[in-house]
């Protein structure tokens, strides 16, 4: 639990797939939240978090289950705001003295209208222009509302979608507000926490300031270690913690030749010439191909590089005398990810976040500024560091790089190629103004061979295929719908352009039931 000294909202979360919106809605109104699970919170925890509202998350489960998820009852008397979510509207009534039912036709999955009953505080911009539409995903339904509830809005399957107890400011809906599918959710989340008295005093100015102090009492005159990969948020970990203690952190750079063209370059220039961060660029591209020399199997290909990066980075962190601390990039959704449900804190935390195990190994203890953030969080706190927009707008990279990019045997001559495509690309998506509107763009580089005829003679060369995702977070994906013209322009331009490749093709396919990467 976070020492923050902000104003708190806790969001208790029975299970719901979509809680992090809700955390995501609140941080954008510049509200600090946490989310955890309804097992780990009793009354002694709410006391010590202090929250100045909360939330209670939908779920899965049925509140007329014996044993189902509930909130602690004397949460009701910590007197301060309360809004419940689907679940959290149905546990909220259970406990209450109201009443749940199940099934009887009155299941709601999709798209709803609700229309108003009377005119309420949480719903200020509601109903302008009559009913609003709202997303349901419900099977139970509130059959009675709790003694000092009144209604504010019914849909055509739930009579009660919008009920509160205005003298507790208890708040309670069907539906989930923090989905793109409720377009006017937001609002009413703003609502509520001007209700509940929040200054919107969670910046990234302020945060920065609090984790210089924070990482300056954590770390003392000890040395600390970071990893860096070149991409976002272990740019701005080390960034931040360059501000915080200056030259008693040490950077290591592992280049494993995987990376995109000129990357490694830029990764030095940047941190070594225009911050001066005291940095190792451990050139371990020989070792890293040769390890990978006839393998084809994507898992192999995995395990063999996530190793070698944990033998590279122990040999260079050992020759940093004094190190006690390795900092990390993980961000709260890891965070969140690595506390099992069903049974409170899990024994691990997500591998490619903890780096291999390395703190165990070398005795290290663990410094993770961004812990509390959300990666559109990262992206604000860079740009109150200062990194170029270019950079903290940046695609999001894979740890085995091209790896995962290049389907069966790598080889340098594969790799370049791949490089050399993948830059031909991006540049085509920058000079059509397409770049900010995708969440990834990539090539990948086909193990296949085909015939093309290029002036007066034959060619055998590799195809190539040309990926770009929308998403929000990259949980789900769908391809982006480049113009024709645009697509015979970009595999024009990376035929002529780049030696070896004689066919281009767009992948179409969406997450699910595809991944965004190939292998």
């Amino acid at each position: 639990m976070t020492q923050t000294s902000h104003d708190r909202l806790l969001i208790i979360d029975f299970g719901s797939q979509v809680t992090q919106l809700i955390a995501r809605r609140l941080r954008e109104l510049n509200v600090y939240c946490e989310i955890h699970p309804y097992q780990n919170v009793d009354m002694d925890f709410v006391r010590s978090f202090a929250p100045k509202a909360v939330i209670f998350s939908g779920g899965p489960d049925s509140v007329t289950r014996e044993g189902s998820p509930r909130a602690p009852q004397e949460i009701f008397d910590y007197g301060v705001p309360i809004l419940g979510i689907c679940y959290g509207q149905q546990t909220m009534m259970a406990q209450l003295g109201g009443q749940v039912d199940s099934g009887h036709g009155t299941a709601e999955f999709g798209r709803a209208f609700v229309t108003p009953n009377s005119k309420l505080d949480i719903l200020d911009g509601w109903f302008a222009e009559g009913d609003e539409q709202v997303w349901m995903s419900h099977g139970d339904h509130v059959s009675a509302i709790a003694p000092g509830f009144e209604v504010y809005g019914t849909s055509p399957n739930a009579p009660y979608a919008i009920t509160a107890d205005t003298k507790r400011h208890f708040y309670a809906v069907q539906f989930h507000p923090e989905v793109h599918h409720t377009p006017n959710g937001a609002k009413l989340y703003e609502n509520f926490v001007k209700i509940a008295g929040f200054s919107g005093d969670w910046t990234m100015g302020a945060y920065r300031q609090e984790m210089i102090a924070k990482i300056r009492e954590q770390v003392g005159d000890k040395q600390v270690i970071c990893g860096l990969s070149g991409g976002v948020d272990s740019s701005v970990t080390a960034i931040l913690l360059h501000e915080a203690i200056g030259d008693q952190l040490t950077c290591v750079f592992v280049d494993h030749g995987l990376l995109r063209k000129n990357e490694a370059e830029e990764v030095v220039a940047m941190f070594r010439d225009n911050y001066n961060i005291k940095l190792i660029h451990a050139d371990e591209r020989d070792l890293f191909l040769g390890e990978l020399e006839g393998q084809s199997d994507p898992e192999t290909k995995r395990k063999i590089i996530g190793k070698l990066f944990i033998d590279v980075f122990q040999k260079h962190a050992d020759t940093i005398e004094g190190a006690e601390f390795l900092a990390q990039g993980t961000l709260y959704p890891d965070v969140i990810e690595s506390v099992s449900f069903s049974g409170g804190p899990s024994v691990t935390i997500k591998s490619h976040h903890n780096v291999g195990g390395l703190p165990e190994k070398m005795g290290l203890k663990l410094v993770e500024p961004l812990r509390e953030l959300f990666k559109d969080e990262v992206r604000a706190l860079g740009r109150e560091l200062g990194l170029p927009a270019s950079f903290i707008g940046r695609h999001p990279f894979p740890g085995p790089g091209l790896a995962i990019r290049c389907p069966g045997e790598i080889t340098r001559e594969k790799l370049d190629i791949l490089r050399e495509a993948d830059a031909v690309y991006i540049d085509q998506i920058r000079k059509h103004g397409l770049y900010d509107d995708i969440w990834q763009a990539f090539v990948a580089i086909l193990p296949v061979r085909t015939v093309g005829v290029m002036g007066d003679g034959r060619t055998y060369d590799f195809a190539c295929a040309l990926r770009a995702v929308t998403s929000v977070d990259g949980m789900t994906a769908d391809y982006y719908p480049f113009s024709h013209e645009f697509l015979g322009e970009t595999a024009t331009r990376i035929i002529n352009e780049v030696k070896g490749i004689n066919r281009c093709t767009y992948d179409i396919t969406s997450k699910p039931p595809g991944t965004i990467e190939w292998e």
